[in-house]
């Protein structure tokens, strides 16, 4: 029999133990998701496509196919944080009095930090990073981002993280401390578990990510913009994702620092943030705080910037207010940086504090109710087309009004002291994020779709799954401001109050019918890809599209533009069709590019090891595995291989191609060549 200190040495903290083999609940979803998880490599590998999946999208340094992925990882993930929202759900509307529920107390509370981290790392990111690495190079007119294979690292390094996070749901188990992790409940005297190192492990390794993305995105809009795009022509999502990126910038390596002083205070024993040994919890809740709130609008803005894009296409004329739109982007974005001081309020602080960050607070509605009346202006009297992201436009707009009235009302100190440790703050805050950004990335899927794929995404599956989506979300939520008004504290699992019961089984409806909602958007990317024949579009422009993006071919190719596009209005692509410029045929030329590289996934799956070792001590392996990405790390920066020429033969029979389904499209419906024509700057 091997020694206790042997095994120690080997396998850290981890025992048997660790393995949650008496809970039920989770014994049955490791089966479930055991038996989905099987069955996906199995297909994979009958069908003999890993080949194809590696050299075509893991290794792919391409901006469109990494911003695919990063969709996909959005999705999975919304699946896993939406099963923790629905077991909160139903645990709330039963317990009551003399039933427990079904979720004990350290397993809700996992639950509970599990929902969040994931929602706002593992969904909300992915889905925001992904349209902007997407949709942002083709707009200003780029082959590609300003660093390729960084690119691919932040994804993986982000899928990563996810990974992570998804283990602790089978091995150890999750933090109990709620999304933010708070000191002290996060030190090692209140959790002497693995849940908050799997928190900052997770965290730290996707944060890398977010981090690396948000300086590739913002040298790329600085550096790569098209000839005549000055800033005052770049569209407004390509705006949005610039103050977005700048956002990250500043408020990614805070968070790097605080999860760094937390892991010390865990690992050393430094007190940074405890009681005592001269620590104070506060620091920590301002320091988290610094980047938790500009987070919120790094998540918001590139919503704003699909809302402005779509309101101009499908209203068939300029964005109202352009400049104002570009103005109160930029006051939002610094703005951001001076909202998080709200959080003095429960601080102690005196009055003269107090009012001061209230009135700073309430004064970023003002940008934000400006950029709403902007869309409201652009609609008015335009000939609106009701297509889905226009549908989605319309209920995000009146759904953050409610999540906007709510959130100045927060910011007065105080309502504040009664309002923000009670449901009130989880209404305002889900009617942001999901009215805000969520509504936003459905719009921006349903609209940009067909340029990615070629196709256009079903109507009827859409439709159902925005009405579900919409109705369930006022369901689920508007009882929670209910209960927050009533002074009902968030975060309880149990409650003794019988009257309250109803206003819980009312918001777990709400739930289910989100649930029904999240089923048709999955059906409706299933029934599109298998209509996609009768559902695709040959022009590339399927909307009568504005900004540069719809001015090539569905899917692009994958050097984006033959020749690089010549820009001389805000709304280029509209310029160009009104012009009627015409597009080059002749005259290609070689086209450099970047070559794919599987560095990147070697580094997440060495920075997974990494920080698994970590969480469970386990520390040979810790060492070894750093080492490694230290030596991939060094070895990658003597690969000199990294680009390759398309030859002009190959543009020329690209463009060809392109040319003769723009002619056959024109020759079948000649009352809309005008609109049709298709149109390029040399």
């Amino acid at each position: 029999m091997m020694s206790d200190s042997f095994l120690k040495t080997i396998f850290g903290r981890l025992t048997l133990d660790s393995f949650p083999i008496h809970e039920p609940i989770l014994v049955a979803t490791f089966i479930m998701v055991a038996i989905g998880g099987a069955a996906v490599l199995g297909a994979l590998t009958y069908f003999k496509v890993w080949g194809y999946l590696w050299k075509e999208w893991f290794t792919s340094v391409d901006h469109k196919k990494i911003g695919v992925m990063y969709m996909v990882l959005g999705i999975i993930m919304l699946l896993r944080g939406f099963a923790d929202a629905l077991m909160m759900r139903a645990q709330q509307a039963m317990a009551f009095g003399a039933n427990e529920g079904f979720l004990p107390a350290h397993h809700y509370d996992q639950v509970f930090t599990a929902h969040g981290v994931i929602m706002i790392f593992f969904v909300a990111m992915p889905f925001v990073t992904g349209l902007m690495n997407y949709v942002v190079p083709l707009q200003i007119g780029a082959r590609d981002v300003s660093f390729p294979f960084l690119n691919n690292f932040s994804f993986w390094m982000t899928a990563a993280g996810a990974a992570i996070v998804m283990v602790s749901l089978f091995v150890g188990e999750f933090a109990r401390t709620g999304w933010l992790a708070m000191a002290p409940l996060s030190g090692l005297d209140y959790s002497p578990d693995v849940g908050v190192d799997y928190y900052i492990w997770g965290l730290q390794v996707a944060g890398v990510g977010t981090l690396l993305s948000g300086v590739n995105l913002l040298a790329t809009i600085v550096k790569m913009r098209a000839p005549g795009m000055t800033l005052m022509k770049m569209p407004i999502f390509t705006w949005s994702a610039l103050a977005t990126n700048t956002l990250i910038v500043a408020a990614f390596p805070i968070l790097t620092a605080v999860l760094a002083l937390l892991s010390l205070d865990r690992y050393l024993g430094t007190h940074f943030f405890t009681n005592t040994m001269g620590g104070n919890p506060m620091m920590y809740v301002n320091m988290i705080w610094i980047w938790g709130h500009p987070e919120v609008y790094i998540l918001i803005l590139p919503a704003f910037g699909v809302f402005s894009e779509v309101t101009s296409a499908f209203c068939g004329k300029r964005l109202f207010g352009y400049t104002s739109m570009v103005y109160a982007l930029l006051v939002i974005t610094i703005l951001a940086y001076l909202v998080w001081l709200h959080h003095f309020f429960t601080m102690g602080s005196g009055a003269s504090v107090n009012s001061f960050f209230g009135i700073t607070t309430m004064i970023i509605s003002i940008p934000t109710g400006a950029k709403i009346f902007n869309w409201l202006f652009t609609m008015y009297k335009g000939r609106i087309r009701f297509e889905l992201p226009m549908m989605w436009t319309v209920a995000f707009m009146i759904t953050f009004v409610i999540g906007g009235m709510t959130g100045v009302l927060l910011a007065v100190p105080p309502a504040d002291f009664v309002l923000h440790n009670s449901l009130f703050l989880i209404a305002h805050f889900h009617n942001v994020i999901i009215g805000g950004v969520l509504f936003g990335m459905f719009a921006g899927i349903n609209f940009w779709f067909p340029k990615a794929f070629g196709f256009k995404l079903d109507k009827f599956w859409g439709t159902i799954s925005f009405w579900f989506w919409v109705v369930g979300f006022y369901v689920a939520f508007m009882p929670l401001y209910v209960l927050g008004l009533m002074g009902v504290t968030r975060r309880l699992r149990h409650f003794e109050d019988p009257s309250l019961q109803i206003w819980f089984i009312v918001a777990a409806i709400g739930a289910l019918l989100i649930a029904v909602g999240i089923g048709a958007f999955l059906m409706q990317i299933f029934v599109s890809i298998k209509n996609r024949d009768s559902l695709r579009d040959e022009t590339g422009d399927p909307w009568q599209g504005r900004s540069l993006e719809w001015a090539t071919s569905s899917p692009p190719p994958a050097y984006n533009f033959a020749f690089t596009p010549v820009v001389r209005d805000v709304d280029a692509w509209y310029d160009m069709k009104a012009n009627n410029a015409v597009r080059p045929t002749t005259g290609f030329r070689d086209i450099h590019m970047p070559r794919n590289t599987g560095t990147g996934v070697i580094l997440a799956g060495l920075a997974v090891v990494f920080g698994l070792a970590m969480i469970w001590y386990m520390w040979w392996l810790a060492i070894l595995s750093f080492v490694g990405i230290v030596a991939v790390s060094i070895g990658h920066t003597f690969n000199y291989d990294r680009d390759y020429y398309i030859p002009a033969e190959e543009v020329t029979a690209c463009e060809d191609l392109r040319t003769q389904q723009l002619a056959a499209r024109a020759a079948q419906q000649p009352a809309q060549t005008p609109a049709q024509t298709p149109a390029m700057g040399a």
